[in-house]
């Protein structure tokens, strides 16, 4: 009898690295290895992976993790400072900090989600549509993403919250709105050096449809360029949710959203400084570990490298 070929033939180590994979599976799995074991030599990636898993898992945890719940109020314990008793300080309503900012990891990373789920999903679609079909299509594409790429991703969200109305919701979409035109021109780029490509033509002569062609061989080729590009992103979303929810237009109180909390503290931000410091501390944190996992994955997903 002759042995499986699914079947590692010296060990799972030896199964995934071989030259000669003898199934389908086997190449994939043996790709996914090697860009894992590219990945953890890259410290700095692994760091910001561990960082953003602990969102993860402190978002999940919340009502275990958090000392207090994070509404209960303690006029009698207002403003105290870091102490063994309350780790990260209080509030000016005598609510425990520590306990608001690990249940404000489920809005963080609610955000998160969202926007990564909507905004790279439209700008892949808008951008291999145009890259594609190109004429008038592309024209037509392109300009209406340069006109949105002409404001600051700030300035656009504030005008469609305003006309929204506030709201953890509201912020949502116009964080969403405003991300799609760079994953848009990613798209297209991608798709204009593939489109007339050997088999590109081959699928359109076996009688595939332009709807055929991009989903299933276009698409998948913009996949890899388009998270290490949502990865990136991400900081850049948590600090436009914070910087509404700064300005009253993103979670409205009592949630306990890391933006609301530091505008909630910039009164007592020389004397009684952990209230805004504290909320200011983990928005960089958790921004700094997107953006160490999106270089991390940015040099094992490229293409274009060694």
């Amino acid at each position: 009898m002759t042995a499986r070929s699914d079947i590692p033939p010296a060990g799972w180590r030896d199964w995934l690295t071989t030259d000669t994979p003898q199934s389908r599976t086997q190449a994939r799995l043996g790709r996914a290895w090697a860009g894992w074991t590219a990945f953890r030599r890259n410290r700095l990636a692994v760091a910001g992976l561990l960082i953003v898993l602990a969102l993860v898992v402190v978002a999940a945890l919340a009502p275990v993790l958090a000392p207090y719940h994070p509404y209960a109020q303690d006029l009698n314990g207002r403003l105290l400072p870091p102490s063994l008793a309350h780790w990260l300080g209080t509030d000016a309503f005598g609510r425990d900090i520590l306990s608001r900012l690990i249940h404000g990891a489920r809005l963080t990373l609610m955000i998160v989600a969202l926007v990564a789920a909507t905004a790279p999903l439209a700008g892949l679609a808008i951008g291999t549509a145009a890259g594609y079909f190109g004429g008038w299509v592309d024209t037509v594409l392109m300009r209406i993403t340069d006109i949105a790429l002409a404001f600051p991703k700030l300035i656009l969200a504030l005008a469609f919250v305003a006309a929204l109305g506030p709201g953890i919701e509201n912020a949502v979409i116009a964080i969403a709105i405003t991300s799609w035109p760079p994953y848009a021109r990613i798209a297209r780029a991608e798709t204009l050096t593939v489109r007339h490509a050997d088999f590109i033509s081959a699928a359109r002569l076996q009688g595939a449809s332009s709807l055929r062609i991009i989903l299933g061989h276009i698409m998948p080729l913009c996949v890899a360029s388009l998270i290490v590009r949502t990865t990136l992103d991400m900081a850049g979303v948590i600090l436009t949710a914070a910087g509404l929810g700064f300005l009253g237009l993103g979670a409205q109180p009592p949630l306990p959203e890391w933006g609301a909390m530091i505008a909630n503290g910039r009164q007592y931000v020389l004397e009684q400084w952990w209230v805004a410091a504290m909320p200011g501390l983990a928005i960089f944190i958790v921004s700094l570990g997107f953006n160490l996992l999106g270089d991390g994955l940015r040099d094992v997903l490229d293409p274009k490298g060694d």
